[in-house]
């Protein structure tokens, strides 16, 4: 099964040509930044280990693939969440529902604060120092592809949400990598970077305005379709819009755009969609 060594293919978009790397088409099931930064825990043996426990929102992406990691190493799943609408455990839907068909048992508790010899907690998100292992090949995919298509000035782009992925590309990469904030603010974000490293961060662009982790927003929808009309890609609602609209602002007001070559790592999240689209179009189409 391929795991690495994803596409990266031109686009254009509001008559702007950007790269785009495929992450989202490494494999239907362990895809994106997740299959990045877990792609340690799937290389590696660890013969004690016979669960994995982690924690964070029932329609995370990250307990996705975590689940999916289980599943191929033969691992036990425990997934702590603070709590799962009553709506969900119904009317299982996207994530969560995929997550719990791989086997994942997921607990409506506090994450328990000590564990056994053979258990592996891994943190949300994947916030974990192991994540280097697979995002250093990320970057060296990115070097190959820019040294053989002779691509000078380039500057990388990926939304963040614990930012650990666009941490390590900005450690294995010759280039600027940008971000932005998607689940808290700016100031939480540079926290995350801090646990990790000491050090080289990527740069955080600014929002216009305050955007509430999961709610939904006209303009988020908006570039989410015009994205998929004008380029057949279909990105994350909850992450790549909110990223094309930072992304998108930072190019336009670029004053060097014409000397700079922009790649946006697509990091998957595909399934969160089926949820967000059902809200989306309850709101703005019914």
């Amino acid at each position: 099964m391929n795991y690495t060594n994803s596409l990266i293919e031109q686009i254009s978009f509001n008559n702007q040509k950007y790269f785009v790397k495929r992450d989202d088409l490494l494999h239907k099931d362990f895809s994106g930044n997740k299959a990045r930064k877990f792609y340690y825990f799937l290389k590696n043996d660890f013969p004690k280990i016979k669960k994995v426990i982690s924690f964070g929102s029932a329609q995370s992406n990250a307990m996705y693939s975590l689940s999916v990691l289980c599943k191929i190493k033969g691992w036990k799943f425990d997934y702590y969440v603070d709590h799962i609408a009553s709506y969900l455990k119904e009317n299982p839907i996207g994530n969560y529902k995929f997550a719990k068909g791989f086997g994942m048992n997921i607990i409506e508790a506090e994450v328990p604060k000590t564990f056994k010899d053979d258990e592996l907690f891994i943190s949300e998100g994947g916030a974990v120092s192991e994540a280097s292992f697979g995002i250093e090949i990320l970057a060296n995919e990115i070097k190959t592809w820019a040294k053989e298509n002779q691509i000078k000035n380039l500057k990388v782009f990926l939304p963040s949400g614990t930012g650990t992925t666009a941490l390590y590309l900005q450690k294995f990469l010759p280039f600027e990598v940008l971000t932005c904030s998607c689940v808290g603010d700016d100031e939480y974000l540079e926290k995350q970077f801090l646990a990790l490293e000491k050090s080289n961060f990527p740069t955080i662009l600014k929002k216009e305005k305050k955007y509430h982790f999961g709610k939904l927003y006209k303009e988020l929808y908006e570039i989410h379709n015009e994205l998929l009309n004008q380029t057949n890609i279909e990105f994350d609602l909850l992450y790549d819009s909110l990223g094309w609209l930072c992304f998108e602002k930072y190019v336009e007001n670029f004053d060097k755009k014409d000397e700079f070559n922009f790649l946006y790592i697509h990091q998957g999240g595909l399934l969160g969609n089926i949820s967000m689209k059902e809200r989306y179009t309850y709101k703005y189409n019914s």
